[in-house]
């Protein structure tokens, strides 16, 4: 059990409370005006320390910015580095100037609100959610250490993503695409393949299985700042893609002409970049296509993801199939994010629902005569 002693200040007696921390280290606490105050909060730690839910509020009076440091080091192992190069960034840009100098144990919930209202209004949704997310996550992370009795940052009302609207090509539009482009093999694997752009791009001559017209995603291409890392592919999974047979040809001749460890895109010793500079080689083969195809939509790489979707269900793949090309967690995951393109399911279920019920009137009709 902890003590309950008196002590003169000038502004009268007062009393510090003595107690020992789960640990077993003493600490104590000062200014209780009443011998009944601080007997009460003597009683309130004990309790919690015997219930196991002891808060050590002096540990909250660390500055968040050194226990985000630490939080934000911790997962540069656990992160993949284009993960863990955006998340470090908002830390720097974002979090750390704003509070950074405040005590863990300073930062009140209007405040974040308010903070989060304020990014919104110049900052896109994503921005605003990684920030907050890093700042609950430094919070969370003192709570379980049992030294913030909850996080301030919890229940914060956050702005929605708003839902892109996906562009399709057609096939047409695909070759026409890929007609103007430097590299219309790789226009057409992507368009046909639904790799990534990373996956692609990390794509080796060793990868390439021709006789069972199959590539395997083993491994990631993606820019971190101005760097290439090549690592392995999203959620770390492996994955054999079906390779269309009019492809066939050009990859052949790559895998002839080149080293097994080469990339099978690109010069073969370096993975391509992805081309964001809107005066990019693939920005440039989008504006020259809709030149001759008004109708063509304004496509990044990753829509020919989703343009490999599109064509894969038109062709009549089901969704599990379609799950696989992808590499989606599950088939739920494909059917959230294509479920535009199931519109057509939708009629079929109505005529067939239409069919049914006109044939069951019948047959009663008949049994009636």
């Amino acid at each position: 059990m902890g003590s309950v002693s008196p002590y003169a200040t000038s502004q009268g007696k007062r009393y510090r409370v003595r107690y020992r921390r789960p640990n077993g280290t003493q600490t104590d606490k000062r200014g209780f005006k009443t011998k009944r105050d601080a007997e009460l909060f003597l009683s309130t730690v004990e309790l919690s320390k015997a219930k196991g839910e002891y808060v050590d509020l002096s540990a909250a009076d660390v500055p968040l910015g050194t226990a985000g440091a630490r939080w934000v080091h911790a997962r540069e192992q656990l992160l993949k580095p284009s993960t863990f190069h955006s998340l470090e960034s908002s830390w720097r840009i974002h979090v750390e100037p704003k509070w950074g100098n405040r005590s863990l144990s300073k930062i009140r919930h209007s405040e974040v609100q308010d903070w989060v209202s304020e990014m919104a209004r110049t900052q896109s949704a994503t921005n605003v959610l990684r920030a907050h997310g890093i700042l609950s996550g430094i919070l969370d992370a003192a709570v379980k250490d049992r030294t913030l009795p909850s996080n301030a940052a919890r229940d914060v009302a956050l702005p929605r993503k708003g839902t892109k609207r996906k562009a399709y090509l057609t096939h047409r539009q695909v070759e026409l695409l890929a007609s103007t482009a430097r590299e219309p093999d790789l226009v057409r694997f992507l368009a046909y393949t639904g790799v990534r752009w990373g996956e692609a791009t990390g794509l080796r001559v060793r990868h390439l299985d021709l006789p069972r017209r199959r590539a395997r995603v083993e491994e990631n291409a993606v820019m971190v700042g101005t760097n290439v890392i090549i690592g392995t592919p999203k959620s770390h999974k492996h994955r054999s893609v079906p390779i269309p047979p009019f492809l066939l040809e050009t990859l052949m001749l790559r895998a002839r002409t080149r080293g097994r460890d080469d990339f099978a895109f690109g010069d073969g010793a370096h993975p391509l970049r992805l081309p964001n500079s809107k005066d990019g080689w693939f920005a440039s083969a989008v504006r020259r296509a809709q030149g001759m195809d008004p109708e063509l939509p304004r496509v990044t790489p990753h829509d020919l993801r989703h343009t490999a979707a599109s064509l894969a269900i038109s062709a009549g793949a089901n969704v599990k199939a379609v799950q696989r090309m992808l590499g989606h967690a599950s088939a739920a995951v494909t059917l959230d994010i294509y479920s535009d393109l199931f519109d057509d399911d939708l009629d079929d279920v109505s005529d067939a629902l239409d069919r049914a019920r006109t044939l069951s009137l019948i047959e009663d009709t008949s049994e009636d005569a």
